[in-house]
């Protein structure tokens, strides 16, 4: 079972663009003047390549027992573009170490946690299948956040008037963009393989405590290790409530009811966000029109 594509263009293809991105003149606070902003953001980059990176492994998993090809094109199309997020993420962080802000303890962490608590069990049978389908249904909830996270990027004009690094915002609205064009694909596989709504409702239980907790962690790092801020100011969550209504993070407002949406059992993904406003992003993001060249 796929999505239906209500207002969706129905010969588009998912692929993966070869972008890169020149660090080099790019600030370490991006968000000029703001590193609790910059910071509450760079979470992102801890987190996504491990996560990422599990995303493809899990999907090359389930890839031969998808039964659909419409499906099975989504999938493939989605393992490239998880691969290419992976590693231009990745690229950030070298650029942060570069600049004597050093992660790599954190995200070995988090690597940890994708590896080995969430990785192969070397489990076989129906053991095999339903670890395989509860790790679908986690992702299928953390693309619900992304996908709203990338509809909030591509609109995010707050982050524009306080003069962030047009680099890295490019690199956040190409991925954004991306994310919104692939929304669909990971609940799409979640119901063609299981479909039931209990587990889908707990994966979005267990995703909401996860990532709560890992940007409670990740962004408390970040403020003690930057070398510009020293320690000074304690990192975490309580920050979102000054830049979540400034406009320079997702708000409470934002992602609370994308919840509610998301429990409901006739959700959609395309309810999230704009295909339409991400091909046009994309159409003319610096990195993405250089990979087409």
């Amino acid at each position: 079972m796929t999505t239906p594509r209500l207002h969706e263009p129905d010969n588009l293809v998912l692929q993966a663009r070869d972008v890169h991105f020149d660090w080099s003149a790019v600030p370490l606070h991006w968000i000029p003047g703001d590193p609790v902003a910059t910071h509450l953001v760079n979470v992102l980059h801890l987190l996504l390549p491990a996560g990422e990176e599990w995303f493809v492994r899990v999907f090359t998993e389930a890839l031969p027992l998808v039964r659909d090809e419409r499906l099975r094109e989504d999938v493939l199309g989605f393992i490239g573009q998880e691969a290419v997020h992976a590693s231009s993420h990745d690229g950030v962080l070298d650029h942060f170490a570069a600049q004597g802000l050093d992660v790599r303890p954190f995200v070995r962490q988090v690597e940890f946690m994708f590896e080995s608590l969430l990785g192969d069990r070397g489990v076989t049978g129906e053991r095999g299948r339903a670890w395989l389908y509860e790790r679908i249904s986690l992702i299928a909830a953390i693309e619900h956040f992304t996908g709203v996270l990338g509809d909030w990027i591509l609109n995010a004009e707050a982050l524009d008037r306080a003069g962030a690094d047009p680099t890295m915002l490019d690199l956040l609205r190409w991925h954004g963009a991306e994310e919104v064009e692939h929304r669909h694909v990971a609940h799409d596989l979640y119901m063609h393989l299981d479909g039931r709504y209990v587990p889908r409702v707990r994966a979005m239980g267990e995703t909401v405590t996860m990532l709560l907790a890992l940007w409670q962690r990740g962004h408390r790092y970040l403020m003690w290790a930057d070398p510009q801020v020293g320690g000074r100011v304690k990192g975490g969550l309580h920050h979102f409530r000054r830049t979540g209504p400034a406009g320079l993070t997702p708000s409470g407002r934002l992602l609370l009811p994308s919840i509610r949406r998301y429990l409901r059992r006739d959700y959609s993904p395309l309810g999230e966000g704009s295909t339409e406003q991400a091909l046009a992003y994309l159409a003319s993001s610096p990195a993405a029109q250089a990979a087409l060249r």
